[in-house]
C-alpha cells in the first residue's frame, strides 16, 4: 500500500495520506513519503496548487503514530520530530499556494501540517485539537505558527487543555479561512482553486515567495521588498499580456 497518493489535474495536484484506517495517522514511512512526493512536485514547473488531505472521511491527519511515538528514546524523538518539521517547511517553501482540505480529525502533527498550509477549508464535521499535553508531551515545531494565526490567548488554550475544538470554533478563531457541509467540501474548495488557476502563474508563485518573506520582516523592509517582487514581475511578459486582456475585457463590456 502506498503511504501517500498523488493525483493530477493539470497543473492541480492534491497528495493525500493513506492511512485511513488509523485515521491517517503519522508515522515515519508517511511522512517519509509526503516529504519526497512534496519535494519532486517543487521542481514541476507546470505546477499550479497543491490540495493536501488524508484519505476517507473520518480524518485529516489524526496525528503521530502512537505506537511509534511509544518506541523512542531523546535522541530518536529529535529525529521524529525534526521529519514532521521538514514535512511542514516543504509545504511552506513549495512555489505554489498550498490548500489544506480538512475531513474529520485534524490533530497534533496533522494540525500542523495543515497550519502550514497556506489556506484552509474544513467540513462542518471537522475537529482540531494539539492533544500532546495529554500524552506527556509538549506541542513543538510547527505549532509555533499557531499564535499568528489564532493568537497568544487561544494558542495557551489549545496547547495547555489538549482540548478540541469544532470546525465553527477553528473559524472564528481564524484557524480555518472557511467551513462547509462535508458534501460541499470539494465544490467550495474548487472554487479557490479555479481562483488560483486562472491568475497568472508566476504572479503567483512571486506572490508566494514574497509573503513567506513578509513573515519575518519589520514593515519598511516587507514594502521594499514588494516593490522588488514588481520589478521581477515585470521582467516577464505575463503582466502585459494579462492587462491587456484585462483592458480587452472592460472594452467588450462598453459596446455589448
Amino acid at each position: 500500500m502506498n503511504d501517500v497518493l498523488i493525483r493530477r489535474d493539470g497543473g492541480v495536484a492534491t497528495i493525500s495520506i493513506n492511512n485511513a484506517a488509523r485515521l491517517n495517522c503519522l508515522g515515519v514511512a508517511q511522512i517519509t513519503a509526503f516529504i519526497d512526493a512534496v519535494t519532486a512536485l517543487a521542481d514541476d514547473p507546470d505546477l499550479r496548487v497543491l490540495i493536501v488531505t488524508g484519505e476517507g472521511d473520518r480524518a485529516f491527519m489524526g496525528g503521530a503514530n502512537l505506537l511509534e511515538l511509544g518506541e523512542l528514546n531523546p535522541p530518536r524523538a529529535r529525529d521524529f520530530l525534526i521529519l514532521i518539521h521538514r514535512m511542514c517547511k516543504v509545504l511552506r517553501d513549495l512555489p505554489v499556494p498550498t490548500i489544506a482540505r480538512v475531513n474529520g480529525f485534524c490533530l497534533g502533527a496533522g494540525l500542523e501540517v495543515m497550519a502550514a498550509c497556506d489556506m484552509h477549508i474544513a467540513s462542518d464535521n471537522a475537529v482540531f485539537g494539539m492533544p500532546e499535553v495529554k500524552i506527556g508531551l509538549p506541542s513543538v515545531v510547527e505549532a509555533a505558527l499557531l499564535p499568528q494565526l489564532i493568537g497568544w490567548g487561544r494558542t495557551r488554550l489549545l496547547l495547555f487543555t489538549g482540548d478540541n475544538i469544532d470546525a465553527r470554533t477553528a473559524l472564528e478563531w481564524g484557524l480555518v479561512e472557511k467551513v462547509v457541509p462535508a458534501a460541499e467540501l470539494d465544490s467550495a474548495l474548487g472554487q479557490w482553486v479555479h481562483s488560483i488557476v486562472e491568475s497568472g502563474p508566476k504572479a503567483i508563485r512571486l506572490q508566494k515567495e514574497l509573503m513567506r518573506e513578509w513573515e519575518s520582516m519589520p514593515i519598511n523592509e516587507a514594502v521594499e521588498a514588494g516593490i522588488r517582487c514588481i520589478y521581477r514581475a515585470y521582467q516577464s511578459e505575463e503582466p502585459k499580456r494579462m492587462v491587456g486582456e484585462a483592458i480587452q475585457r472592460l472594452k467588450d463590456r462598453k459596446r455589448g
